[in-house]
């Protein structure tokens, strides 16, 4: 009777032998900077988490460990450098490529997922798309490749415009070749477009004063971290002037802007989170190629048209991916 409690008992332990083991491996911590802020990343950090659970795994119950720079460039080596110090098991580099940069300068043993819309080869992130080296993987979308086709879309709506003003922010790496872009287009088109340099709150304050003055026909706003960080003021904005505009994020519509035309940047994040949970596993980010997201979409918000008294043409119903009622 001894014998089979005893047998009845060692044989439940062993049983729950592994339960114990699995309960006493250490929670995957994951760091997340962003130059953004909480509040603008938040539909971002939802994809990101989608990634990260979407199979399952380790990284399903991992703790996220969160810093924003709330749009200052300037806090933001330092908030990496607290972010490394819990030594994480990988951090998400998000909200514009120099919180991506800044923790590559202070790391090299700690993976890096970068999510970004310039090109990392450029920005010095990898040296190869396909080989990414060392520590440094993530995802690329195309913020600001696409000038020419974001004006058509405008002259949709506005085919008399007779000036487009174009936000850029000078800091952003790719805005020599958007400078580029833009004086192509202007050539092409052969209408004025009136180029206003932002990188601040100080500086966008003085620049919506600027266009509440000159009444551009309609606004471009150049693929951006900071422009995308502060949409909702852009797209408030926009419609107290009944100023057509186009963004690169669907975000922008959503938050009442009148269309964009951009990669999907929450499957972006998608991706990334996707990235970390492969490196959670086991892989290492040189052998995960930087993805390049090629997928374009339009996505126009037809209350915002109704508020500027637009009409929606029937060439871009037929074109959006998506049509916001």
């Amino acid at each position: 009777m001894r014998r089979r409690e005893f047998i009845k008992a060692t044989g439940g332990a062993l049983a729950a032998w592994p339960l114990a083991v699995r309960a006493q491996q250490p929670q995957p911590l994951i760091g997340y900077i962003s130059g953004r802020s909480a509040q603008s990343d938040a539909p971002f950090v939802t994809a990101f988490r989608a990634g990260l659970g979407q199979t399952g795994g380790a990284a399903t119950g991992a703790k996220i460990e969160f810093r924003y720079a709330d749009n200052q460039s300037s806090r933001l080596e330092a908030l990496a450098r607290d972010l490394i110090q819990l030594k994480p098991s990988a951090i998400l580099a998000g909200g514009g490529s120099s919180s991506a940069q800044i923790v590559k300068k202070l790391t090299s043993s700690i993976p890096i997922v970068f999510v970004n819309g310039t090109d990392p080869v450029k920005a010095g992130l990898v040296q190869s798309i396909n080989h990414p080296e060392a520590n440094v993987t993530g995802v690329s979308f195309l913020a600001t490749a696409i000038v020419g086709k974001r004006l058509e879309l405008l002259l949709a709506f506005v085919p008399n415009a007779k000036s487009i003003a174009i936000l850029v922010n000078p800091k952003n790496p790719d805005s020599a070749s958007m400078a580029q872009d833009i004086e192509a287009a202007e050539h092409s088109l052969k209408i004025p477009l009136l180029t206003y340099k932002v990188s601040t709150e100080g500086e966008i304050d003085d620049v919506l004063l600027k266009l509440t003055d000159n009444h551009p026909s309609a606004l471009l706003i150049g693929g951006d971290a900071y422009f995308n960080a502060i949409r909702r003021k852009l797209a408030a904005f926009c419609l107290r002037e009944s100023l057509p505009a186009i963004f690169d994020t669907r975000e922008f519509a959503v938050d009442g802007g009148l269309m964009s035309y951009g990669t999907n940047q929450t499957s972006a994040y998608r991706q990334a989170g996707e990235y970390i949970r492969q490196i959670i596993g086991g892989a290492r980010p040189s052998e995960l190629p930087v993805v390049q997201s090629t997928r374009f979409e339009l996505v126009i918000n037809r209350a915002t048209a109704k508020a500027m008294k637009l009409q929606i043409p029937d060439r871009l119903t037929a074109l959006a991916d998506e049509i916001i009622e």
